[in-house]
């Protein structure tokens, strides 16, 4: 299955192109396909990639120390290999909105060296890390990505990867949607020109006080495209359950005249207010430890936390007194259920909010990298070696997208993954193959939307033998074929093989 979906991309004639220009006397193609298997179906380090690889259907040509070769020239030419993606497949996406978001990795190499650097960890970790930045198309498909050194600020990132977007990519018109912490005055600027647009979220924590004063008043929201005006704090919020409230204003940020709009979900509100109880009950629990492990996590339970080191006389206590800070825990359940955007669209708001909705997708992309791909932690040191190595996790990622929607996003990422981690078959000499696993919902829709079984009692070796044959392959036996029927013809003088 995901064979199919590395050729329908044309990964497989990207690879001859560049095996070409460098003269490989290696299958490029091989090596990339089979890391890109092994990166989703058993995902490790290279070493365990390739004696993994050694266990499927149609073992590979090439050795260990050929990958290795490989990974400088994956690096070089990944921005080649992105662009020629997109134009094979431009048809078909959706790529009129952008998402764009950032992530880092950390090494078990704890120096710095080259990309590798120090910098602001997502899991807070004191690891040297590396930056990965990510571009999804309307439909969650990866699009294209970027890698750089783990201290640079992300808000950096955004700017040069449009523009390798324009140059490469040639696609001019699109909207980018980002959360607050891409969204810099430059970077809003930079996307309100020519036919690019931006939509962004707005902490409302860090708004002016007058607009955050007016977001957060109860009166003048409206719903739908009705005229009636609400009160938020007197509906009946079992009744309204579902429902999203909005109010919008225009307002001039240095220069910049954009439209801010700020939404209400009591359903949103519900949720941020359990995920806070229950860290609040873990909070109270560290307090009856006498526990003090700190993070720089701002989700930690400790974040309510207060603790007192003053005597009633303003002197040195001998011991720390723990207490619930109610004044944080009551600072942020005033924001409960609202959302802000900042887009120069004049669109209806209710697109604009779904549009604003699917970043999600970005995340869960980031999480699939990071705990299904394991991406991380790298042991990788040359900084070629790096970007090749996220190049594969990007491709993997693209892969698995594909294959997703091809199965119109009936499954979950851990079924669809178990499920073809799972789809081994026992080999019988000169019978076949018989399947080992058990056949299911996903199986079937896979053979469906494939056009080939592999669920029968037996598959004879003829039919494995042509379902694992590559494109290569095919076109070797045709040219094979015409061979063996020139020479048994008239026509046998004629210099056909080089027509071919």
């Amino acid at each position: 299955f995901l064979q199919k979906i590395f050729h329908a991309l044309g990964l497989d004639g990207i690879c001859s192109s560049v095996s070409e220009k460098y003269n490989f006397q290696y299958d490029l193609s091989s090596i990339l396909s089979n890391l890109i298997y092994a990166r989703i179906l058993s995902p490790s380090s290279k070493l365990s990639s390739f004696e993994y690889m050694q266990e499927f259907i149609k073992t590979p040509g090439f050795e260990l120390h050929d990958i290795y070769r490989a990974l400088d020239v994956l690096a070089k030419e990944s921005d080649n290999i992105q662009a020629r993606i997109y134009e094979a497949t431009k048809k078909t996406r959706n790529d009129a909105i952008l998402y764009y978001d950032c992530t880092n990795f950390f090494f078990e190499i704890e120096e710095e060296r080259g990309i590798r650097k120090y910098g602001k960890s997502k899991e807070h970790r004191p690891n040297s890390i590396v930056q990965l930045g990510l571009f999804l198309d309307a439909d969650g498909i990866p699009l294209a990505f970027t890698v750089f050194p783990g201290n640079e600020n992300e808000q950096s990132s955004l700017i040069p990867m449009e523009k390798k977007i324009l140059s490469d990519f040639a696609l001019s018109k699109f909207i980018i949607c980002t959360d607050a912490g891409l969204a810099s005055a430059a970077n809003r600027r930079f996307n309100n020109r020519g036919e690019r647009s931006f939509i962004v979220t707005q902490s409302l924590k860090s708004m002016k006080s007058f607009l955050k004063e007016w977001a957060l008043d109860p009166k003048g929201w409206s719903l739908g495209s009705g005229e009636e005006i609400y009160d938020i704090s007197n509906i009946d919020e079992d009744i309204y359950m579902d429902s999203v409230f909005h109010k919008e204003r225009w307002i001039n940020e240095n220069g910049l005249e954009q439209r801010l709009i700020v939404s209400y979900s009591p359903k949103y509100k519900h949720y941020q207010q359990q995920i806070r109880q229950a860290q609040v009950e873990r909070a109270e629990g560290i307090i009856e430890k006498g526990s003090k492990a700190k993070t720089r996590n701002p989700n930690n339970p400790m974040r309510f936390i207060e603790e007192i080191q003053l005597t009633i006389d303003g002197e040195v206590a001998e011991k720390t007194s723990m207490s619930l800070n109610v004044k944080k825990i009551a600072e942020e359940s005033m924001h409960d259920g609202f959302t802000a955007v900042c887009t120069t669209l004049e669109d209806d708001i209710k697109d604009i909010l779904k549009v604003n909705r699917r970043r999600w997708e970005i995340e869960e992309s980031f999480r699939i990298m990071k705990s299904e791909f394991k991406a991380r932690p790298v042991y990788l040191q040359k900084d070629e070696s790096i970007c090749a190595h996220f190049l594969t996790c990007f491709l993997a990622l693209l892969l698995y997208r594909m294959l997703e929607h091809r199965l119109d996003e009936k499954f979950t990422v851990s079924e669809l993954t178990q499920t073809l981690r799972k789809m081994n078959f026992f080999h019988m000499d000169g019978i076949g193959y018989l399947p080992e696993y058990a056949r299911s919902d996903i199986t079937d829709a896979l053979h469906e939307k494939f056009g080939f079984r592999t669920d029968t009692e037996i598959v004879t070796e003829k039919s494995m033998k042509k379902l694992s044959r590559t494109r290569k392959d095919r076109k070797i036996l045709q040219i094979k074929s015409i061979k063996e029927t020139c020479k048994a013809s008239h026509w046998s003088s004629f210099p056909v093989f080089k027509l071919i």
